[in-house]
C-alpha cells in the first residue's frame, strides 16, 4: 500500500517538509545572531486552504458523463523566505532577537512532534482496519 497516494498523508508529510524548513531558517537567524546587518527571516505560513485546493486538484473529480465539466488544477504556492518585523534592532543592524527565535523553535519542535504522532495514529488505524494490529 503506497501512503503517498492518500491526500492525509500527503498533507502531513507537506507539513512535515515545511516545518523542517522553517526549523533550518530559524537555526539560520540564531547562527547570525551578532552578524552586523542581517534581519531575521522566517518562512510564509502554510496556508491549509491553499495546500488542501492544491491536494483537491490532484484528485480530479468523477464524471459519469462526458458532459461533465472536468474543474480546474491550481498548484500550491511554494515556500518563501521573508523578512520578519522585529521589534528590537541593535546598533549594528541586526534584528534577530533571541528570545523570539527560540520560542519560534520551541513552537515549530511541538508542530512537528504533534504531526508525527497524528501520522502515528492513522497508521496504526489503518493497520487495525486491515487486521495487522499495532
Amino acid at each position: 500500500m503506497d501512503l503517498t497516494k492518500l491526500p492525509l498523508f500527503t498533507l502531513m508529510a507537506k507539513r512535515l517538509s515545511w516545518l523542517g524548513q522553517r526549523q533550518q531558517v530559524l537555526a539560520n537567524n540564531v547562527a547570525n545572531a551578532d552578524t552586523p546587518g542581517y534581519r531575521a527571516r522566517d518562512l510564509k505560513a502554510l496556508s491549509f486552504k491553499k495546500v488542501l485546493g492544491g491536494e483537491g486538484a490532484k484528485l480530479g473529480m468523477a464524471a459519469t458523463n462526458a458532459a461533465h465539466l472536468a474543474g480546474q488544477s491550481r498548484k500550491p504556492a511554494a515556500n518563501a523566505v521573508e523578512k520578519t518585523d522585529s521589534h528590537e534592532i541593535v546598533i549594528s543592524g541586526n534584528s534577530v532577537s533571541l528570545e523570539e527565535e527560540m520560542m519560534k523553535v520551541g513552537k515549530t519542535m511541538m508542530d512537528y512532534q504533534l504531526t508525527i504522532n497524528l501520522y502515528r495514529k492513522h497508521l496504526s488505524m489503518i493497520k487495525t482496519a486491515l487486521g495487522r494490529g499495532n
